[in-house]
């Protein structure tokens, strides 16, 4: 049964489009319950994120057709659409595919590791759903075991290319364990709180927000636990700042020199790491000319996430063996698990005829005949019945001039070679 991915991505699709058809966790038994009544589909997992949503199936050619229409009734897209957003990729190409996905090769943000995760979840998904059998469980054991040699051998991930993480890394850089330092986030718009969210995930207990809307820092605090005070309570509190990250939307900077100086004094000159991401710069540039001051700005970060994604370009790059190795190595498991079918079905055919010919040759021995004769006649027999089948398609290659089939009977039955 070939092996099909149906889907689209960021590289075919806008945000809007990817929506229309994305699967919540909540409707995701029911969908994958909808793809296995259709003829031939055998196993099925859809992994949907905000960045893509792609079927992974088991099932005959046929039924890349059927799953493409199931796609575009999901999201009322139109053929036109279809055409240009939706891609299929069947056997290699999608097992190729797959463990690029899963080593964050073919993600926005390269290299980054939530895919994995993303992965796993629908897996186990697809599986309680009943969705997952042999092929597709093996494939993604695969898939996953790829995306660890990959982040082990390349270190693709040590090096961060968001503003947001690079900021929080840099910090971490400085001062080792953050867990017992104190942060200020002035501000309360998206990169404030992706620092935030950073921050919080690193152990870090004390926070401070400051901004305008108090009320928009009284919400961002609750989330992470924080405290919140307005602007103007900011000077109030800055000596206890060992980090400060400023992002706010304001035309002139928020902290001037000699605030900055203020706090270092009471302090006592311990250093201070300030980053200020702002545009138009939130932080006067004489702060940077102080003592005990770690001032970066949003250009400083920009130098450290370009070089940064550089270094993930080339363990990009490294990595590209490793998923051609591994695309190798599945494919072979899953030839051999295609030839382990043919097999067994070829033996159940001779074992069929054997034992209903044995079954005569038995009753005619018992009933007095001469068991040599019965013996050559079962012979006889068998080999003529578990032959007839090949032998009819043979001669009908040789009619159509199959050359394609005669030589692979050829080598199927060429002995080998005496050494």
């Amino acid at each position: 049964m070939p092996l099909l991915i149906t889907g689209i991505s960021h590289h075919t699709a806008t945000l809007e489009v990817r929506e229309k058809i994305a699967i919540t966790r909540l409707d995701y038994a029911q969908r994958v319950r909808e793809l296995l009544q259709f003829d031939g589909i055998e196993e099925v997992v859809i992994v949907s994120t905000c960045n893509r949503t792609e079927v992974y199936s088991v099932g005959p050619k046929q039924s890349r057709k059927q799953v493409r229409q199931w796609l575009q009734s999901k999201g009322a897209l139109s053929e036109a659409e279809m055409d240009k957003h939706c891609y299929v990729h069947e056997r290699e190409r999608a097992v190729h595919h797959l463990f690029r996905v899963a080593g964050g090769l073919d993600s926005l943000v390269l290299g980054e590791s939530q895919i994995v995760g993303q992965l796993k979840e629908a897996w186990q998904l697809s599986t309680d759903a009943g969705g997952v059998e042999k092929v597709l469980d093996r494939l993604f054991q695969h898939a996953f075991a790829t995306a660890k040699r990959i982040r082990n051998k390349t270190r693709i991930g040590e090096h961060p290319v968001s503003v947001a993480y690079t900021t929080v890394m840099l910090a971490k850089q400085i001062f080792g364990d953050l867990a017992s330092k104190t942060v200020i986030l002035v501000g309360a718009g998206e990169m404030v709180e992706l620092c935030g969210r950073h921050l919080h995930d690193k152990g870090l207990s004390s926070l401070i927000i400051a901004n305008r809307s108090i009320e928009r820092a009284r919400e961002l605090a609750n989330e992470f636990n924080a405290l919140a005070v307005s602007l103007n309570e900011l000077p109030g509190v800055l000596h206890k700042a060992d980090i400060l990250i400023s992002s706010t939307a304001s035309l002139e900077p928020v902290l001037h020199a000699d605030t900055v100086r203020a706090a270092l004094k009471q302090r006592r000159n311990q250093p201070m790491f300030m980053v200020d991401i702002a545009v138009p710069r939130d932080i006067h540039p004489d702060v940077g000319k102080l003592g005990n001051i770690y001032l970066y700005t949003i250009d400083d970060l920009q130098k450290v996430v370009d070089e940064n994604l550089s270094k993930r370009t080339e363990a990009a790059e490294a990595a590209s063996s490793d998923v051609e190795e591994s695309v190798d190595e599945f494919m072979r498991w899953l030839n051999s698990a295609r030839a382990a079918v043919y097999l067994k079905n070829l033996h159940k055919h001779a074992r069929e005829n054997s034992d209903e010919l044995v079954g005569k040759a038995l009753r005619k021995i018992r009933a007095g005949q001469d068991p040599e004769q019965v013996i050559q006649k079962l012979a006889h027999t068998l080999t003529k019945r578990i032959l007839h089948l090949p032998s009819t398609r043979l001669r009908r290659a040789a009619e159509e001039q199959d050359d394609d089939l005669l030589r692979v009977a050829n080598r199927l039955f060429e002995p080998d070679d005496e050494k």
